[in-house]
Formats: structure tokens, sequence, C-alpha cells
């Protein structure tokens, strides 16, 4: 097969996007394109028209038409299969097919054209291989920036131990009663000169700098130069062009733990004595069932406000039976956890420090046994005449587990329009611009421990995968609790708030 260009046109045969794939002038290929809607025959079904010398193979896209110009000898067949992944290529780029829009991503377009032809040729690719090569993502390209992530992280760690070096020495010149000039200082600080009757002995030396000419003081007035912080306002109109589309735009600051502190508030009567009892998950499953990993990383954190509180001692209760890895602070007294279950400090004389989170306890859970996944989920992709039926079920079977703003996510193939939902626990989002259809399910408990999703979209079994989940928790996974605080001198109860979160850190099934 010879194709000589791929072309999106108007009904009047206006160019909109063409790409000749071999030599061929301006003049020409418009002259092609302006002589095919006057061949076309609208009394008869067909996908092609012919000429003396080309051969047109076209589809209809709304108000436009997706045209392929070949030569007579090609396959049709081949020319047939090529125009269907063309036209499937086009909504990749551009949400609706209109003139405009199809301008805007001229460039984008181009670039998918190349991949799928070269030379005249047809390439054996795919539309995921398409989205693969014109995204470039390069794994060498990660490797750089992490490495000069690591060596930024360094260089600043470097700066801070050589800015405490210069502070300490100055520190130190100072008791001794020296007089040092300034390490580096700017504008009259690091000018200070010594006066002449003073003596200065074990003076750091540094090497004479070069004088530096002042700069000429401009006028004061208005500036038409490019000023740091002036593309705010642009910025500022993105984001509310972007909120008008019905984007939801996440801050900026602050990680992806932030919205657990918006889901889980912190108690709003928080005495002198506060505890936070955190937990993380981290699981991997199969899709076809088994468990790949499965890991618990918990923590007691004490946050003491009053001093007369300080000398005091936590009673914990722990009931967990699943096997758990428990580790206290350096600071406790672990005979005295082992024997009695009780958290205090060595040194019975010493308090805990004031205003300041101090973790006292940790815990870690790692194991592959299918009977510990807190929330299972089962997705069955089967493929039907018209694309895929997806049937998808979750189940809870940690019981005593009251799951709260569970969000399942699920991938589905671009460029193929929304799913067709069927049965339906919940609520369900589908966002076009990530390809993902997120089921939203406000509280997951033992009086609503499982659901199902059903829909039906064009796609693959695998196109469904990985299936990630994240939900957050007012009840922690591991039934560890701190039930009483009392002073270290005649154990008399303290009064005490806590709070209690078990969150996601990473939940896919792949």
């Amino acid at each position: 097969m010879v194709l000589l260009a791929a072309a999106v046109c108007t009904k009047a045969g206006k160019a909109i996007v063409s790409r000749q794939f071999v030599e061929m002038t301006r003049t020409r290929i418009e002259g092609l394109l302006a002589a095919f809607p006057k061949l076309m025959n609208t009394g008869k079904q067909h996908t092609f028209v012919e000429t003396d010398s080309v051969r047109y193979v076209y589809q209809p896209l709304e108000k436009l038409y997706m045209v392929l110009i070949t030569t007579k000898n090609s396959n049709i067949l081949e020319d047939l299969e090529t125009l269907r992944l063309f036209s499937r290529v086009i909504p990749e780029y551009c949400r609706v097919l209109e003139e405009s829009e199809i301008s805007e991503h001229c460039f984008d377009l181009i670039f998918a054209f190349d991949e799928i032809v070269a030379l005249g040729y047809r390439e054996n690719v795919n539309l995921a291989q398409i989205r693969t090569f014109t995204e470039m993502d390069s794994h060498e390209e990660k490797v750089f920036r992490a490495v000069r992530e690591t060596q930024e992280r360094e260089a600043k760690a470097e700066m801070r131990r050589k800015a405490k070096e210069l502070q300490q020495a100055r520190r130190d010149a100072e008791r001794s009663g020296k007089k040092v000039p300034a390490f580096g200082g700017f504008g009259s600080a690091g000018m200070t000169s010594v006066s002449s009757g003073s003596i200065i002995t074990d003076t750091i030396v540094e090497p004479e700098k070069p004088k530096i000419t002042p700069a000429p003081v401009r006028p004061s007035g208005p500036s038409k130069a490019l000023k740091l912080g002036a593309k705010g306002k642009e910025v500022d109109n993105f984001v509310d062009k972007l909120k008008s589309e019905g984007e939801t735009i996440m801050p900026t600051s602050g990680k992806r733990g932030s919205d657990v502190s918006k889901a889980l508030p912190p108690p709003v009567n928080v005495e002198s004595v506060h505890l936070r009892v955190e937990e993380k998950i981290t699981l991997t499953c199969g899709r076809d069932g088994g468990l790949q990993n499965m890991e618990v990383l918990g923590m007691v954190t004490l946050r003491v406000t009053d001093d007369k509180n300080g000398r005091i001692r936590l009673i914990i209760n722990n009931n967990d039976n699943k096997g758990l890895q428990l580790q206290t602070h350096p600071n406790v007294d672990k005979k005295l956890f082992t024997a009695e279950s009780v958290i205090g400090l060595k040194n019975p004389e010493k308090s805990f420090p004031l205003n300041n989170d101090v973790g006292v306890l940790k815990w870690r859970l790692q194991t592959t046994d299918e009977s510990l996944i807190p929330l299972t989920i089962n997705c069955w992709p089967s493929e039907s005449g018209t694309g895929c039926d997806v049937n998808i079920e979750y189940e809870l079977q940690e019981e005593n587990l009251e799951l709260n703003d569970v969000v399942i996510s699920i991938p589905v193939p671009s460029g193929v329009g929304a799913p067709v939902i069927g049965d339906l626990d919940g609520e369900y989002k589908h966002d076009s611009r990530r390809n993902i259809l997120e089921w939203c399910l406000p509280v997951i408990d033992a009086n609503n421990k499982s659901g199902s999703l059903e829909f039906s979209i064009a796609g693959q079994p695998n196109d469904f995968f990985p299936i990630s989940v994240s939900f957050v928790s007012k009840r922690n996974y591991c039934d560890i609790q701190v039930t009483k605080v009392t002073h270290v001198d005649g154990d008399s109860s303290v009064r005490f708030s806590s709070e209690t979160s078990f969150v996601v850190d990473k939940y896919e099934i792949l």
C-alpha cells in the first residue's frame, strides 16, 4: 500500500489538517481535496471514490471528513483498516469534532499521523502504542531527574552544614571576647571594619575579593521590564477557566496527606495531653486473586502542652492477634512495656517534651494472608459484541472497620465515549481527561459490607487495570488503643484527648 496523504477536511473540500507522506506540492494536495466533494455520489453508500490517478478513502466525522489519498493499485482492505485507525486517533486529541478544535490540535494530530504511516507505508501500531510514542515517556529522563533531585538535596544539606559551622565559629569567637568579621554577609554587615586600636588574633583569613563597582542608580518611576511573579494574574485566569470547565483544582501546597486531614478533622476539645493513633496501609493484589503484599504501619504520637502533666504513663490495650511487630521509643522503658503494656520513660524523674509531637510506640504488620485484606475488590471484565461488560464488586472483610469517603478508581479506554452504567451501589464520576471511572461510596461498614457496579464500554479486559482504592477511617485496623493516662506519682488519672486515623498509602489491584 502506498499512502499519499491523510487529511481532515470540510464537506466543501477545505483542508484543515493534511499530512503528505510523499513529495507533493501544496497546490497539488489542495486541488485533490477541492475535487473530492465533487466526485462523491450521494446516492450510493460507498467509502471510496476514484479518479484516473488516485483513490479517495474517506469516513464522515460529523461535519468533517477523514480522507486518505492513495494510489489506485493499493489494497483497499488495508486502506480501510488504516482509515479506521486514523479516525480513532482524532478523538484522542480533540474533544469535539469541529474545525476550530482540529486546528487547535493540528500538530498533535500530525505527530500521531506520522506514527501510523512512514514513507507511505502503514506501521504495525495500535492506539495505545501511538499514545505512548507521542507522549515520549523516557525512563532515562526519570532517572536523570531523580539523580538531579538527589544532588540538589545533598547540596542543600551541605549548605546547611556549612552555615552551622560558620555560626558555631562566630559564637565561639564571641564567647572568647574576640571580634570576628562577618562570614560572607550582605550589605554593610559584611563590611564591618576593625578599629585601629584593636588587635585581633586567631582570626579567620579569607582571600581578598575583587571590589565591585556599584551600579548607577536608575531614576524611579514606572518600569516596563519583566517582573518576577508578574504572571500571577495569568495563572489565576487559567485556574478560573479550568474551574468554569468543571475541573476540580487541588491546592499545590502540601502533600496528599493534606486530604486526610480535611476528611478527618482533629477533635475540637484538645486536652493538654493529646494522643494520635495513625495507621497507613500499602496493599497490592492480583486481578485473579492472591495477595502479593500487604503492609500496615502504625504509630502512637504524644503531645504534652502543660508541664504539670509531663511525668505521665500511658496504659496500652493491645487486643490485636494478627502478629504485629511492636517497637517503643529508645527513651521508653521497654521492660515496663513488655510486662505491663505501660509506656513510661526510663528515668521516671524526667518529663516528656513540651509542645512537641513524640512518637512513643510504633508497629508494623506485613503479610500475604488473604484473610487479612480489609476490603476485597473483584473485577470481572467480559468481552461482548460491542466491547466489554465489566462487573466489579467490593466486600468488607474486617467488619469492625468503618471506611469513609471510599473511591474505587477504574481506568477506562480513551476516545470511546462515556461508559454505560447498569446496576450501581453509591455514585460514580467519569473523568474524561484522565480516562478514569470513579466509584464513590460515602460509607462502608458492617451494615453496608458489599456492593457492585456494572458498566459497558468499548475496550479489552486489560484496559480496566490497575484498579486503585482510597479511603479514610476513624477506626484503626490493628486493635491498639491508649485506654488510660496516669501520673507517675500517685497513679492518679490524667484527662487526655485522642484521635485515630487509618488511611491508604497505596491500594492497588493489578
